[in-house]
């Protein structure tokens, strides 16, 4: 018997690193959707990169939505009410103990990554419905079309009729019952404000304009 989601071991997350405001972990997979989609299947661990769509549910934690290749093995392979875990990773960066005014005074900096991941732990349905899978590619379309800017979006209905059902025919929809959230912010909050001052000036003065701005936002948020 597989455990259950909720039984699972979870990544390391020390408290002055945790995320667990909803609206935040949902900013960051609406920005980031490309998640990691693991299961363990078969012949072992397994992982799949797909784009998500989350949706929210009263009195529930949501679920993820998405679609995979129908030569794709996993679909077959998995079971209804596997366990599964998506990892949705945002900006990161090396920070370089130079950055830090303290490493010049007492010598006691190391150098560190920064960034920002939500695991979703869930339990993975397979939806293999005609209609199911138009309403995800649809929606995935029509969002990721608005971020184009283009004056008149692409939609569905400009290409044939014939040739969208045999693309969605070659595709399988999945679901994901949304068990637990968590999410890691390590942007610096366990260092005195002014290091996690130099090292958003040179992260900004590199071009990681995102990350900078993130940690920046977290300094006031963590103090």
């Amino acid at each position: 018997m597989r455990p259950s989601p909720a039984a699972g071991t979870f990544m390391y997350l020390p408290s002055h690193f945790a995320e667990d405001r909803r609206n935040e972990l949902a900013r960051l997979i609406a920005a980031h959707p490309l998640g990691a989609l693991v299961v363990n299947g078969p012949a072992g661990l397994d992982a799949n990169h797909v784009p998500f769509l989350f949706e929210e549910s009263e009195g529930g934690q949501g679920r993820l939505l998405a679609h995979v290749a129908r030569a794709n093995p996993l679909w077959r392979e998995a079971k209804d009410g596997d366990e599964a875990l998506v990892i949705f990773r945002a900006e990161d960066g090396y920070v370089s103990p130079n950055w830090y005014p303290s490493k010049h005074e007492l010598h006691r900096q190391v150098p560190t990554w920064n960034y920002r991941v939500v695991h979703v732990h869930g339990r993975l349905f397979i939806r293999d419905s005609e209609r199911f899978v138009r309403g995800v590619v649809a929606r995935l379309t029509r969002v990721h079309e608005a971020r184009t800017g283009a004056p008149r979006p692409w939609r569905m209905t400009d290409a044939a009729p014939g040739y969208i059902d045999e693309m969605l025919a070659n595709i399988v929809g999945i679901e994901i019952e949304i068990v637990r959230m968590a999410g890691k912010w390590k942007l610096g909050q366990n260092k005195e404000a002014r290091d996690r001052a130099g090292a958003v000036a040179e992260l900004r003065r590199h071009g990681h304009e995102a990350l900078a701005a993130e940690m920046a936002n977290a300094q006031g948020a963590k103090d």
